[in-house]
């Protein structure tokens, strides 16, 4: 029961060691003293609430906002004191925003549910009492054996036992765990796979001791313990034995695996990764503008009820005639009662804070979000994907990006590899026609001749297909059959699956000059040199590392021998290399970086017996030891990989994407800084940049690259600086590498950081996962604070992603790790152009006027109510009924603005593609500057002014105006009271700020048409019929009958208009004032879009006018492709889909995912 009640808390059991032990089949020790360790059962949950929960937690999360937990206190205070407006008033909008996100967060949750549902009673089969027995997937318990069919996904991390293969093999994809679609070969140990029927693995004997959960999928550290006619024997698990959660059983029959990591603790679940939340600037800004007017209520509240105990010193006015103190008031303490009256001033005045700003951002960025997946020049019709948003909290953020950091390969690059060049022992060859030439030499064999290869090319090539993890594929591999059967007859069917484009790109070229890989049978690896057939035993593999950066296997060959094949970066590679031409070789690899080739170094070793034994050894105690592993396999894996013997190098091509160089260009244009990040080498690197145009070759390349120490990194960092102050005409573009890049953010970076920003493009290569990440945060957290995006494709781009404040994925060939982490993903760089330039342009346009809005309408709506305290004597009498303070914001003026913010486009997307410098003119947050931000703040205080004013000059000295030729001066009071003057101040208040936003609207659709005269209609219907009635639910109408006899005289209208005329006049001066005098980029391309759209209405116009006769010619010379789009006006209603492109495709682009997307268009 306390366990029950620690796991609904969130508590996990406490683990009480480092190591789990894991008996199969729950066979435990049948001693007294064994105490069983607990763990977490099957269930996965990926909810957020239960049913008891919900309640308590949704409140204690929507209330640690800071607006909500506001309007709490107000309505507690209500609720406690005598206020002038009902508790309804703030109750009911903060009950509206409250139930409102609770309903949207609750109805997600209960979608998790479901899926955990679905996922926690799928059925299983597992081993219990000798039979095999189908229960569902929640019941499962550590220590279980579970038989796994093929395609069906495992149901809990499971150490392999035994498969349907004899050598206990199985094939896996990982596609839902990292993206990576190619088969992956696991193994189970010798003493198990012998096991495959239900009553040999019930009478299997074993212990599995293994690491406690952790959620890196790369790693699993354990070994099994199997008991054998008395005989203990010890076995290594490592990951090529651990099948996960969440994986695919591919072409295998079905296998049996013992569940070693169950629910909550499987690596899939550790991987339901919390991200930081991010916030973006204009949230910031909104919750600094939230506390100045915070400040401005409370001094408010404050003057107001100071000023009414200084109205209240005269006798006269602290106790009149009309309204004697009881005793009780006159004894009351003097601080309690003040106390008292700026609460009440407080609970006037609190609609100057915008409750309903934050649900109606919520409701924007939702809502918005779906724009990207729609956009059909986002999708990527060869890969059927299109562009998702996985937070839409960070929408306006893409229209703020000051510097993009991007990886190369896989981002800029195609990722598909293409081998070109070599170099076999000082050689350089090329493949022309799949024949190995050397350089230089022209192909002069006969087609069909079997080209003769001397010895070192053929060890070369054979390491190159032997030293890999690909595996193969063929069209019918069920059941157990000889993958070997297709030696003899070469399938077309076979293709090859590897992790690592590069390495399917190799043995694909190895086999096009007749070294052919022809798979794997258990520890047999076979090859056809020229139709001989070759079988090397494989004895074993030492994984790559992106710390060795190099991988490498030890075969038996057909001889007996036992060599070493090695491959790697150059860097981890020659050093280690004592024969062989390494000189020539190194020459040759700078040579290919310098094409812009990928390059790799074979290398080999010859064991003799007494030197093999020794690294089997090694090699066996590391991979048993339980603590610190891969301490002692790195230990043993540089002892093994030295005194190489150097046979050559490879240069593998990757293509660059379409439109990189335009993309980088059109972010150079719009004042972005672009960094590329990368693992390459520097001159491989350097190459890529310039043929991407990310350097430029007029631009002054300097470097900062093979730094040995602080001191020398410093005075090479003072050496760039100088330099560049020096040639300040010219671009700069900085290149460092991994190891100067660690000396210079040790102690140099503000040196550092001042050689970047002057430059205009920076290249890091040579570049760790970690490193890119403090890149990132170096430049977030700089004094200028600048909005950072990053991009990549790859797992090791993560970090970075995680880091910016923008993260986009690449859907590319490297796992969708990438995808899963970021904010957003695309198939194509070149969809980052668009991105940022249109939908970041719109996203940040839309909600910094939302922002701006909300906080002048409340403006306009209070502080008429803190004038009119000068006129009740600060009684603290309300101008508005209650109703109307209840509803200002939920109904009468929420759907304009928020209609606004989804539709909004200042110029049309072809011009702010064409155009990218106006990202300019939005830049640094400039539409909520505090400038702009003091702007409408006055312009509202204005307005509120004259509302009040206006109506007091106009209607409250002489009657005449209110009259109609039959109402008497003496009934002025009568007709003229607090309610008819306080409802028309709201009248026009309603209109002004409704027909102010439509002045800020830009782009018109019937939808804007529809909210904004629809907002002012509803208003007026809603008060005729509210207070035209008597209702018999409520306890006072003050209203009855007010409205409709204010409507009943024309002065009334008359006075509307004039007051709302006064107000927006202005302000239409003030635009054609800048307009045309300090016109912003932005509005030059607007004026030029209206230049281009008159002139080609007149003509449209001219042509018709002709006749019929005249359309051959219009077909003869068509306008242009791409024309400005002329901006909607008020008397031009364009549709509602204009301001998007409606399209998340579902089949290659042929039919529309949303079905109702057509009905935006009708």
């Amino acid at each position: 029961m306390i366990r029950w009640i620690r796991q609904q808390l969130g508590f996990d059991p406490p683990h009480q060691s480092d190591t789990r032990t894991v008996y199969i089949a729950n066979k435990f020790p049948q001693h007294g003293h064994y105490i069983p360790q607990r763990f977490a059962d099957n269930r996965i949950i990926s909810s957020k609430y239960t049913i008891w929960n919900f309640i308590p937690k949704n409140l204690f999360e929507q209330f640690r906002r800071i607006a909500n937990f506001y309007f709490l206190i107000i309505f507690l205070v209500q609720l406690m004191i005598d206020t002038p407006t009902s508790p309804i008033t703030s109750g009911l909008p903060l009950f509206f925003v409250i139930t409102v996100t609770a309903i949207k967060q609750g109805y997600e949750d209960w979608l998790r549910h479901k899926a955990d549902n679905e996922v926690n009673g799928a059925p299983v089969f597992v081993v219990r009492s000798g039979s095999l027995v189908q229960t569902r997937s929640k019941n499962i318990r550590v220590g279980d054996i579970v038989r796994v069919a093929k395609d069906e996904t495992f149901p809990a991390d499971l150490v392999l036992l035994s498969s349907d293969r004899a050598e206990g093999t199985c094939h896996i994809t990982t596609t839902s765990l990292d993206g990576e679609t190619n088969l992956k070969t696991h193994y189970s140990v010798p003493e198990t796979a012998v096991s495959q029927s239900v009553s040999r693995l019930e009478s299997l004997q074993a212990v599995v001791e293994c690491q406690q959960p952790e959620a890196d999928l790369y790693r699993f550290v354990g070994r099994i313990t199997v008991t054998q006619q008395g005989e203990e024997i010890v076995r290594p698990l490592g990951p090529e034995n651990l099948l996960l959660r969440g994986a695919r059983l591919k072409n295998t029959k079905e296998i049996f695996g013992v569940a070693v990591y169950t629910g909550m603790e499987s690596k899939m679940a550790l991987n339901y990764k919390c991200k930081s939340q991010k916030r973006s600037a204009v949230e910031k800004s909104m919750n600094t503008f939230l506390i100045i007017y915070l400040g401005i209520l409370l001094f408010e509240a404050i003057l107001s009820t100071i000023l009414k105990y200084a109205w209240q010193a005269e006798n006269k006015w602290d106790e009149p005639f009309y309204n004697q103190k009881t005793d009780q008031e006159r004894n009351s303490s003097q601080i309690l009662k003040f106390i008292s009256d700026f609460l009440a001033f407080l609970v006037l005045y609190n609609f100057i804070i915008p409750i309903s700003l934050y649900v109606t951002v919520e409701m924007q960025k939702f809502l918005g979000s779906f724009f990207i997946g729609w956009d059909l020049d986002l999708y990527h019709e060869e890969s059927d994907q299109k562009a998702q948003v996985n937070t839409s909290d960070l929408n306006e953020e893409l229209g703020q990006v000051e510097y993009v950091f991007t990886d190369k390969t896989g981002t800029l690059t195609e990722n598909e590899m293409q081998f070109r060049e070599c170099s076999i022992n000082g050689i350089k060859y090329q493949e022309i026609n799949g024949k190995l030439i050397p350089e230089g030499m022209t192909e002069d064999s006969p087609d069909g001749a079997v080209p003769c290869l001397n010895k070192e090319e053929e060890l070369f090539l054979k390491a190159v297909s032997l030293c890999h993890t690909v595996q193969i594929s063929y069209d019918q591999t069920d059941g157990p059959g000889d993958p070997f059967s297709h030696a003899n007859g070469f399938s077309p069917q076979m293709e090859y699956y590897a992790s690592s484009p590069d390495e399917k790109a190799l043995v694909e070229a190895t086999k096009r000059m007749g070294v052919t890989f022809i798979g794997s049978h258990g520890e047999i690896m076979e090859i056809k040199t020229f139709g001989k057939a070759e079988k090397y035993k494989l004895l074993h593999v030492l994984e790559f590392d992106a710390d060795r950066r190099r991988m490498s296997v030890i075969l038996q060959k057909p001889s007996g021998e036992k060599v070493l094949f090695t491959k790697g970066a150059e860097s981890a590679v020659l050093p280690y290399s004592t024969s062989g031409e390494i000189d020539k070789t190194r020459v040759h690899v700078d040579e290919f970086a310098l094409k812009g080739l990928r390059t790799l170094v074979v290398a080999c070793r010859h064991f003799s017996a007494d030197e093999y034994q020794e690294v089997d050894r090694r090699l066996h105690e590391a991979r048993t030891a339980l603590q610190q592993r891969e301490e002692r396999l790195v230990e043993v894996f540089n002892f093994i990989e030295k005194d190489l013997e150097l046979l050559g190098a490879t240069g593998v091509e990757d293509k660059l994407q379409d439109k990189v160089q335009e993309t980088i260009e059109s972010l150079r244009l719009a004042g972005i800084k672009v960094w590329v990040l990368t693992g390459d080498k520097h001159e491989t690197a350097v190459s890529v940049s310039l043929s991407c145009g990310h350097f430029h070759r007029t631009m002054n390349i300097l470097e900062l690259v093979k730094q040995k120490s602080d001191s020398e990194c410093a005075e090479q960092l003072r050496r760039l600086a100088r330099r560049i102050r020096e040639d300040h005409v010219i671009q700069h573009g900085l290149v460092v590498d991994g190891a100067s890049l660690s000396l210079a953010l040790r102690e140099h970076e503000k040196l550092f950081m001042e050689v970047c920003k002057n430059c205009s493009a920076v290249l890091c290569c040579r570049m760790a996962p970690l490193q890119k990440a403090k890149v990132v945060r170096l430049l977030k957290t700089s004094p200028e604070k600048p909005i950072t995006l990053a991009i990549g494709d790859g797992a090791n781009d993560v970090s970075m992603i995680q880091e910016a404040h923008v993260g986009i994925g690449i859907m590319g060939k490297e796992g969708r790790q990438a995808v899963r982490n970021s904010d957003y993903a695309i198939a194509r760089f070149k969809f980052l152009a668009k991105l940022l330039l249109v939908h970041g342009h719109f996203y940040y346009i839309r909600i910094a006027t939302l922002v701006q809005y909300f906080f002048y309408k409340n403006v306009c709506f209070i502080t008429p109510q803190f004038l009119y305290q000068f006129f009740c004597l600060f009684s603290q009498q309300t101008l508005y009924d209650s109703v109307y303070l209840t509803l200002y914001n939920i109904c009468f003026t929420s759907l304009p603005i928020l209609v606004y913010s989804l539709f909004e486009q200042l110029v049309h997307p072809h011009v702010l593609q064409s155009k990218p410098a106006l990202y300019r003119d939005i830049s640094k947050n400039s539409l909520l500057s505090f400038k702009t931000f003091l702007y409408w703040t006055f312009l509202g205080f204005c307005h509120a002014f004259v509302f009040f004013f206006g109506s007091y000059t106009l209607m409250g000295e002489d009657t005449t105006l209110m009259g109609n030729g039959q109402i008497l001066r003496a009934n002025r009071q009568l007709m003229f009271g607090n309610w008819t003057f306080g409802t028309l101040v709201f009248t026009v208040m309603v209109i002004t700020v409704t027909l102010k936003l439509a002045l800020e609207t830009h782009f018109w659709t019937w939808m804007n048409h529809f909210v904004t005269w629809g907002s002012i209609a509803f208003y007026f219907i809603f008060s005729l019929f509210y207070g035209g009635i008597i209702w018999p639910f409520l306890h006072t109408q003050d209203m009855y009958f007010i409205f409709v006899q204010l409507l009943s005289s024309g002065s009334a209208w008359f006075a509307i208009f004039i007051i709302v005329i006064t107000c927006l006049f202005p302000d239409v001066i003030k635009k054609v004032f800048y307009r045309h005098l300090q016109p912003t980029s932005t509005q030059k391309s607007q004026m030029e879009a209206d230049k281009v759209s008159v002139s080609s209405e007149y003509d449209t116009a001219e042509i018709g006018s002709r006749g019929e006769d005249n359309r051959p010619l219009i077909a003869a010379f068509p306008p242009p492709l791409v024309q400005p789009h002329p901006s909607p006006s008020l008397l031009r209603p364009t549709r509602a889909s204009d301001a998007w492109t409606p399209c998340a495709v579902s089949q290659r682009g042929k039919t529309p995912a949303h079905d109702w997307a057509g009905w935006w268009s009708e």
